[in-house]
This record gives C-alpha cells, sequence and structure tokens, in this order.
C-alpha cells in the first residue's frame, strides 16, 4: 500500500462537480419535466460555487432546458447512458503528496444487478479519454464499489455500512476483514468503520451510508435519527443505528461529534402510495456551501437550521429534491465531486 495516496474527504476544495442529466429513454421519462426542473435547480445551486460537467446522450435538450444564459456556465460530455447516479457511476479519485490525482474506475453493476447499468459503467472510461486523460487512471473493475457506500474524512478513516457492503448482490464478501483488506487496498485508508443497522423503507441501494451516517468537518458525524413516533416502521431500525453511530470513535479513541437530523415523515409516491426514501442526509458539499435536499415537509427547516448551527462557515442552501425520491434516490446521489488537483481538458471535451 503506498502511504503516497489517498482518499480525500468530500469537503476539501472541488475542482468541479459532475452530474448525469436524466435521460428520455431512463425511467424517468413518465416524469420528465419535473425531474428536469429539479436539475435546472441543482445546476443553479451548484454553478454558484465551483465549476460544473453534465454528461448527457442530448445535449440540445439539455441547452434547451437550462436555457442560454445557464447553460452557458457549465460543460457538457456526450455519451449513452442508463440512469442519472452519477455518486455510483463515476469515479472515485485519490490523491498524492504530489498533489496528482488518480482517478479509480471501480465496477458498477447497477446496485447488485437491480437495473441496466452497462451503458453507466463506460462512462469513467470515455470521460478520461476525451476529458480526464490529463490525470492517471487506474482500473478496479474487479471490485464493483458505488460511491454512495463509502464516506472518507481525508486521513485514513472510512464510513461504510454492513447491509450494503457485505450484500451477496455485490462482490460475496466471506468475512467484514475480507472487505476491509480490499477496501484498504483499492483506497489506501487505514481503517473501516462499520454502521450496522440501518434502511430506509423504498432504499434501493441496500443502505448506502450517504442515506443514513455522513462525515462532515470538525470530526463530525451526521446522521439520521429516529422518527419521533415509535409507530413509524423505520423506528427500530434507526434507533438501533443511532446506537451504531454512538458507538463509533475516531483514529485516537475519542468520541465523534454528533449532529442529528430529523427523520422526515412518510412521504409517499403520487401513484402507487409507496413510501419513498427521503432523507435529509444526502446532503452535498461544494465550494463553501452545503446543499440539502428538501421534501416540502415541515422537517426541512429543523434539517437546515441544524446543519446551519453545525457548519457555522458553510452556506446552507436547500434544494427541493421531491421528484429525484420518486426513483429513490436525492441530491447527492446525483453528484460526483473532483478534488481540486483534477485536471480537465473540458474545452475539447468530446467523443468522437
Amino acid at each position: 500500500m503506498s502511504a503516497l495516496l489517498r482518499l480525500p474527504a468530500e469537503w476539501e476544495t472541488h475542482s468541479f462537480t459532475q452530474i448525469t442529466w436524466p435521460s428520455l429513454s431512463s425511467d424517468w421519462d413518465y416524469m420528465m419535466d419535473q425531474v428536469e426542473r429539479c436539475y435546472v435547480d441543482i445546476v443553479k445551486a451548484i454553478t454558484r460555487f465551483e465549476p460544473l460537467l453534465i454528461v448527457t446522450d442530448n445535449e440540445a435538450r439539455v441547452r434547451s432546458v437550462l436555457g442560454e444564459a445557464l447553460a452557458a456556465k457549465v460543460h457538457f460530455f456526450v455519451c449513452p447512458i442508463n440512469d442519472t447516479w452519477a455518486r455510483d457511476h463515476g469515479f472515485i479519485t485519490l490523491t498524492d503528496s504530489q498533489a496528482d490525482a488518480t482517478l479509480v474506475d471501480f465496477q458498477f453493476n447497477g446496485w447488485g444487478m437491480k437495473f441496466a447499468a452497462d451503458k453507466d459503467n463506460l462512462i469513467n472510461q470515455r470521460l478520461f479519454k476525451h476529458c480526464l486523460n490529463a490525470n492517471k487512471y487506474q482500473s478496479c473493475l474487479s471490485f464493483v464499489l458505488e460511491g454512495g457506500s463509502i464516506e472518507s474524512d481525508g486521513n485514513g478513516t472510512i464510513l461504510t455500512t454492513t447491509k450494503c457492503l457485505m450484500a451477496e448482490n455485490r462482490n460475496w464478501f466471506t468475512s467484514k476483514a475480507e472487505a476491509e483488506a480490499l477496501l484498504k487496498d483499492a483506497l489506501h485508508c487505514d481503517r473501516v468503520l462499520w454502521v450496522d443497522n440501518g434502511l430506509l423503507v423504498g432504499d434501493d441501494t441496500d443502505g448506502h451510508v450517504d442515506t443514513l451516517v455522513r462525515l462532515a468537518p470538525g470530526d463530525t458525524l451526521v446522521y439520521v435519527e429516529p422518527p419521533l413516533a415509535s409507530s413509524d416502521e423505520q423506528y427500530a431500525d434507526l434507533l438501533a443505528m443511532q446506537s451504531d453511530v454512538m458507538s463509533l470513535r475516531k483514529a485516537d479513541g475519542s468520541p465523534f461529534r454528533l449532529v442529528p437530523l430529523p427523520c422526515t415523515p412518510p412521504i409517499l409516491d403520487e401513484d402507487d402510495g409507496s413510501r419513498l426514501p427521503a432523507t435529509y442526509a444526502n446532503f452535498y458539499f461544494v465550494n463553501g456551501a452545503i446543499l440539502v435536499p428538501t421534501y416540502n415537509v415541515p422537517t426541512d427547516d429543523v434539517a437546515l437550521a441544524r446543519l446551519a448551527q453545525a457548519f457555522p462557515d458553510y452556506e446552507v442552501v436547500g434544494v427541493d429534491c421531491r421528484a429525484l425520491i420518486r426513483q429513490h434516490g436525492s441530491l447527492h446521489c446525483s453528484t460526483m465531486q473532483f478534488p481540486k488537483c483534477v485536471k480537465n481538458n473540458f474545452l475539447k471535451c468530446q467523443e468522437n
């Protein structure tokens, strides 16, 4: 293991953010107007703070939806796509002491072969060939790993969930020790913290950590607290998860600073009445701000206020993500950060 390489924390300075725009050929087609309005809001929020790359299979459509002024603020890369979840099909970037970036391309199998991923799994290779080849590329396609399943503090600690990392539809790990060894080798981390409990109703990811518990500046863990009503179907599992979180320790053995975020009241799909996996833990750091998903429910204000109090050096910006949770993801799921050392060739960023 090279001591030089490390996985940066998300809140470290970004070079740019990547999103993948919803496609007319995807599961979004029945509600394209709603989800594109949400993506316009995401683009507006991100471009206030940093550059943005949009991956799309239809640049002309996206430009038309954004409008000339907003489209001029972003870069485009056109290629075939399956879906929008850049967090899980995007590169995971390692950096070294020379401020060079290594873009690591893990296997993406549609969250355990639940959904088609053949096109999304090729996006990284295409981006590297045409836009990002000023950096180092590392193939790790023998390892299924989604960006939403891990968190890093930038200092050698990885946070993950047992239900996702140990799911048999990913890598068939026989033990946590085996999973940890592979994570340490691939991500150059020193230790792995496991959250054993926690799974939102309606979640397709088998419990991604970015929906439940997040590492944050100041040795902080931000997590979804149990709902107020013990009759809520998520109460027991989130109560057990809260106990997991309280037992986690920093590298020096001391406890983390804890910031609980409210569990939303049940938000139901307007078509079939199923509960949607709404979560405030799916926030996204940009340069100088935290973008927080909101859902037009009373707990929105509580979540925004707690994050503003916990992180006074960051502007806290709410983004309405009611459309995103219709396909069981939210704001962090739709974004992927690239740290400041990542070089790009955006002016020549086109597939042949």
